[in-house]
């Protein structure tokens, strides 16, 4: 017990490990995600008292309060809902024992201090959550200027157009398009999957 406290004291508790694939299934985190629904864990980062489970689809963590406590708070982040921004790796310096990668998850900061021995697999999800960042950035823009390419159509249809289709009828018709068109926009520009970028970085 004592040990566990003073590590907590220095600090320690807090750096993590990365897990090798074929460990998966001994963490807790696994418990909750959706293989159902083919969800799959590309990246998962354990300390004493957190699990960080980066899937295809969400962030899974379980938030422990101290390494000497068994309770654990369980939060998922889809990342459809919370978009990836602001993402940074700090390296460690001569006498640190850890790096720390940092990034926003929707409207939650996250910093995830892990030993430095596995600098090189924290680069490869540095550069895959910012790729991830970066698409979520670029179809945003797509996806407003969908929005505006339907507000431009509809403000013209509004004006009135003399011919033998009443305004209404043309409206009606203009409408059915458009909801057709913007949800194939919505399809292809919302992304909820992220698995190819996660297989394009990580490595197994």
């Amino acid at each position: 017990m004592f040990g566990k406290i003073a590590a907590d004291a220095l600090g320690l508790s807090d750096i993590g490990s990365v897990i090798a694939p074929a460990d998966y299934d001994k963490v807790d985190a696994d418990d909750y995600v959706m293989h159902e629904d083919q969800e799959k864990i590309y990246f998962l980062i354990k300390s004493k008292s957190d699990e960080y489970c980066f899937t295809n689809k969400a962030l899974i963590h379980l938030d422990g309060t101290s390494a000497a406590s068994k309770k654990r708070m369980l939060r998922r982040y889809n990342y459809s809902s919370n978009p990836i921004s602001h993402v940074l790796l700090e390296t460690a310096g001569n006498i640190d024992m850890d790096v720390e990668i940092k990034f926003r998850l929707g409207a939650n900061d996250f910093s995830i201090d892990v030993h430095k021995k596995h600098l090189e697999q924290v680069k490869d999800l540095y550069k895959a959550l910012f790729r991830i960042s970066e698409l979520m950035h670029e179809n945003e823009v797509a996806l407003g200027h969908a929005k505006a390419s339907i507000e431009v159509a509809s403000t013209t249809l509004g004006r009135g157009q003399a011919g033998s289709t009443p305004i209404v009828e043309s409206f009606k018709e203009l409408n059915q398009a458009a909801f057709a068109w913007f949800t194939g926009a919505q399809q292809k520009y919302w992304v909820k999957d992220f698995g190819f970028v996660f297989e394009r970085y990580i490595k197994a």
